[in-house]
């Protein structure tokens, strides 16, 4: 009597999405970073100084306009919105390992692979920025109503000295870690890409969030580092901005290259 052989389970497909990173390798991406902003560091500084204009000129406008409410939201969305901002510093690295010669223009007029597609993902993550803002907001009026915002100086013990404000915290830095964790995941690798590649947003988005998921246990270490040292530059008075921004565009190139080692294939080839 014929016998019929066991059926095996079909083998499970490799996880395209899935990468030999270590924890030690954020170390690196920073280290390497920094030999980008070293090679013609006056490029990356006046493109550091820049950004702290930038960054000054936003919250003194916020305050003169008596919208301090937001604040705080607003330096959380600035972690969205950084991506976009360090494409010049992203283009630097990238000539770097081309070996293409650096040009102040270069940093400043960047033209991406994928054209306009660039823009219509800097709308999404302002549109993401702006919700996130309102958001919080909201969160302020169902905790305190129609009470009005305090002011910076007296901010501080409106919420730790009082159970409705340590209330509100906690809420608030729950809703806002989704918010952190959603924008990290569509961000981190979605602008270099587009940089890099022809490709759409949504797919550039997309896969910045498949490798953000996929290797999920190394880049949980790159943001707690990029959120302490975005931290350290507020500490500074935003001036750290001036050495710390260009270090963690330059490093994130980095981090790209390493989730994504195909696209560096393509370029030498």
């Amino acid at each position: 009597m014929p016998m019929i052989p066991p059926v095996a389970a079909p083998l499970a497909p490799p996880n395209r999405w899935a990468r030999s990173l270590t924890p030690a390798d954020p170390s690196q991406w920073l280290a390497r970073g920094w030999r980008d902003l070293m090679t013609r560091p006056s490029l990356s500084l006046a493109y550091g100084i820049v950004i702290l204009l930038i960054s000054l000129a936003f919250v003194g406008t916020l305050i003169a306009l008596g919208r301090d409410y937001i604040l705080f939201p607003a330096f959380a969305g600035f972690l969205v919105v950084g991506p976009i901002l360090a494409l010049g510093l992203y283009e630097k690295s990238r000539r770097i390992e081309a070996g293409e010669p650096l040009h102040w223009h270069d940093l400043f007029f960047v033209r991406p692979r994928s054209g306009g597609q660039l823009l219509f993902t800097g709308v999404l993550l302002s549109l993401l920025v702006m919700v996130w803002m309102r958001a919080a907001v909201i969160i302020y009026a169902l905790f305190f109503g129609l009470l009005p915002f305090p002011g910076l100086d007296h901010i501080a013990p409106m919420l730790f000295a009082t159970k409705v404000g340590w209330a509100m915290l906690v809420v608030g830095t729950a809703v806002g870690g989704l918010f952190a964790a959603f924008s990290f995941a569509v961000s981190a690798f979605s602008i270099p890409m587009l940089l890099d590649e022809d490709v759409d947003a949504l797919t550039a988005m997309g896969s910045s969030m498949a490798l953000v998921w996929n290797n999920l246990r190394v880049l949980l270490i790159w943001a707690v580092i990029v959120l302490a040292l975005f931290l350290i530059s507020l500490a500074t008075g935003m001036l750290g901005l001036v050495i710390i921004y260009p270090l963690l565009g330059h490093a994130s190139w980095h981090a790209y290259r390493a989730v994504n080692p195909a696209s560096a294939e393509r370029q030498r080839g």
